[in-house]
C-alpha cells in the first residue's frame, strides 16, 4: 500500500499563481478501502476556497484527487502553504517572497522540509486523538512494512525566472522549476532557493506582439511623414502653375 502526496506552487511574474495538492492512493489502498472515493469529504477545504476535483481512478486501479487554490500575491501563497501544512505537517516555516525592481524580479523560497512523527505528520491531531492513534498502523506493522515507506511527499516550486540558488536536494525540472522529495526519517531539508527574472525578459508571446506593434508604429510614422511631404510638394507645384506666380 502506498499513498503519494505532492504540493506544487506555480507563480507568474506578477506574483499571482496557483497551489495544487495532489494525492494518489495505489490499487492496494483502494482494495483495502473499497468505499474510499465515497468517503472523502472536502467541505472544510472548499469552504476555505479550495477547489476539489472529483476523485478519479488511475490507470493501475488507484485513486487520485487534486485540490487547487489561486493566489494573487506571494503573501497569500505563503499563508495558503502554512494553512495547508497545519500544525504538524512537513512544511516548516515555509515562505515565499516576491521583489520587483526596475531591473529584475526576484522570487525566494525559504523554509525547511521535515517529517516529525512518521505518518502522524500527515494526519489531523484532533482526528488522531478521536480515534486513539494512527489509523491502520497495526495493519502496516503486521505486513512488515516500514510506515515511512507507505507515504511519499513531494514539493515542487515553479517560480518565475532562472534558478540562481537551489535548496538542498532540489532537483531541477524543465522550465526552471525545482522539486524535493521529503525524507521520511526526520532529516531536515533546507529549501532556500532564489529565482531571478530580468525585467523585460519575455515570459510569453506578449514580448513578440509588443515588438511587432513597435515596428508597425514606426512604419506608420514614416508613411505619414511621407504623405505630408507629398501633399506639400503637390500644393507647391499647383501654385507654380497658376498665372502670375513668381
Amino acid at each position: 500500500c502506498k499513498v503519494e502526496a505532492g504540493v506544487t506552487v506555480t507563480m507568474e511574474p506578477d506574483g499571482s499563481g496557483t497551489i495544487a495538492l495532489t494525492v494518489t492512493a495505489d490499487k492496494d489502498v483502494v482494495d483495502q478501502a473499497p468505499g474510499l472515493a465515497e468517503d472523502l469529504r472536502f467541505d472544510d477545504a472548499t469552504a476555505a476556497g479550495w477547489v476539489a476535483s472529483t476523485p478519479a481512478a488511475t490507470a493501475d486501479g488507484g485513486l487520485q484527487v487534486v485540490l487547487t487554490h489561486e493566489f494573487a500575491t506571494a503573501e497569500e501563497a505563503t499563508a495558503l502553504l502554512r494553512s495547508l501544512n497545519g500544525a504538524n505537517g512537513p512544511l516548516h516555516e515555509v515562505s515565499i517572497t516576491h521583489d520587483v525592481t526596475d531591473d529584475e524580479i526576484t522570487t525566494a523560497l525559504t523554509g525547511v522540509l521535515r517529517v516529525d512523527g512518521g505518518l502522524d505528520a500527515f494526519a489531523d491531531p484532533d482526528v488522531l486523538a478521536a480515534i486513539g492513534g494512527t489509523p491502520y498502523l497495526d495493519d502496516i506493522a503486521a505486513a512488515g512494512t516500514d510506515p515511512n515507506n507507505v507515504v511519499t511527499f513531494r514539493l515542487t516550486a515553479d517560480l518565475p525566472g532562472k534558478i540562481t540558488r537551489s535548496g538542498v536536494g532540489g532537483a531541477p525540472l524543465a522550465g526552471d522549476g525545482l522539486e524535493w522529495t521529503v525524507p521520511m526519517d526526520g532529516t531536515p531539508v533546507d529549501l532556500s532557493s532564489v529565482f531571478v527574472q530580468a525585467q523585460g525578459q519575455p515570459s510569453s508571446g506578449w514580448g513578440l506582439i509588443a515588438t511587432i506593434a513597435l515596428v508597425l508604429l514606426v512604419l506608420w510614422v514614416i508613411a505619414a511623414v511621407g504623405f505630408i511631404a507629398f501633399v506639400a510638394k503637390a500644393r507647391r507645384e499647383r501654385a507654380m502653375r497658376r498665372p502670375g506666380y513668381r
